[in-house]
């Protein structure tokens, strides 16, 4: 191969190898025409009408200041209930264990009680002598007979409801008309839905009218109790909302109760909420942090809940729009969630902010940076 050969082959290698970087980078341009300065993207008008996107300069708003205290989670009363029989019995049958989920009406424990198998029998022969009488009428039997048999079979049914049986044994015991099944023995029931808690009693036990059994409590609703100093209680009002904060999640919570006394340590008075715990994020005994708004107003910069998203590394962001049109996440400071409202910090007043379709927003950016990385 002479020398001008050799040349002349150089020569169409370098220029192929130049088209080759000439159509790359187009390509790359073009993957990157809606992603600039630093990852700032622009949509067409389409695009933005077709995602209802809204930009809003957001400025101050006058909202319910907030007051922030700790508190503690504790059980609510009106949910929990103590399973306990009301008169001298022994534990012959368990039916739930522990952390069981129970629904009403269901067999808790099984007793045996000396006082109920008397007071079964009474039940049984007042029930026969009812219904002799009530079949024969008053026009046989004398009133102050028939008057007398319907308020035996009354007591005695009363006694042995009042010892413990619930409806549902009481009929079937009547209807079995077998006076063996007057043994004494009767199950406790649940009263409502729930979950065992606690468990006081071991198989063969004698126990006294009272003895606490077990402990059932519906923990889909829960309270909370906060500590705020009797000034900030003064502005605080049932009905208001609140957040409570575990660390790791927000709930939504209601003041349900203001104590009227203070605590004699810490000279605070209590605020009583009430959450919703279906989610069963928090249990008794927990500490958390509670913000609670107050009647008294203050300027702060909101934004709709949903125009504030969440990125992978748990920072919270909005998205924004500058001068020339393009958009772009901003790492934000949530301070709280209050009636669908977001308040923000380190946001400078009239920020351009995307208050409706944030997300499809989010998703274009995300999607133009994925580009960048072929």
């Amino acid at each position: 191969m002479n020398t001008r050969t050799l040349m002349m082959l150089l020569l169409i290698s370098f220029s192929s190898t130049t088209a080759t970087w000439a159509y790359a980078s187009n390509e790359t341009d073009e993957k990157h025409e809606n992603q600039e300065d630093g990852g700032a993207i622009t949509l067409s008008p389409q695009q933005i009408e077709t995602a209802g996107i809204v930009v809003k300069a957001i400025k101050p708003e006058s909202i319910n200041s907030v007051v922030t205290a700790p508190g503690e989670v504790h059980f609510n009363n009106y949910k929990t209930a103590a399973i306990s029989p009301r008169i001298t019995s022994q534990v012959i049958g368990c039916h739930v264990e522990l952390g069981a989920d129970v629904r009403i009406g269901q067999p808790i424990v099984t007793l045996s009680s000396v006082d109920m198998a008397a007071a079964q029998g009474e039940l049984l022969v007042a029930d026969r002598e009812w219904k002799r009488v009530k079949k024969l009428g008053k026009k046989v039997v004398s009133e102050s007979r028939y008057t007398q048999a319907k308020v035996n079979w009354e007591l005695a049914r009363g006694k042995v409801k009042a010892y413990g049986m619930s409806n549902n044994q009481i009929k079937n015991l009547l209807d079995s008309e077998d006076f063996s099944q007057a043994n004494g023995q009767f199950d406790l029931v649940a009263r409502h839905d729930g979950v065992v808690l606690e468990e006081n009693y071991i198989l063969g036990q004698q126990v006294d009218a009272g003895h606490e059994l077990i402990r059932i409590t519906d923990e889909r609703s829960l309270w909370v109790v906060a500590n705020v100093s009797p000034v900030m209680s003064n502005t605080i009002n049932t009905g208001n909302k609140a957040i409570v904060d575990t660390g790791n999640d927000k709930i939504e919570a209601t003041v349900i109760q203001k104590y009227h006394s203070l605590d004699e340590k810490t000279r605070t008075t209590g605020i009583r909420l009430s959450v919703d715990n279906t989610s069963d994020l928090i249990h008794p005994g927990m500490f958390v942090t509670v913000q609670i708004e107050t009647a008294e107003k203050s300027k702060e910069l909101t934004v709709p809940e949903a125009a504030v998203l969440r990125s992978e590394d748990g920072e919270w962001m909005i998205m924004v729009q500058d001068d020339e049109g393009k958009f772009a996440s901003k790492e934000v400071e949530l301070k709280r969630i209050t009636n669908g409202r977001a308040v923000l910090r380190d946001v400078e007043v009239g920020t351009r902010v995307v208050t409706e379709g944030a997300f499809f927003v989010w998703s274009e950016s995300a999607k133009a940076g994925f580009g960048d990385d072929d």
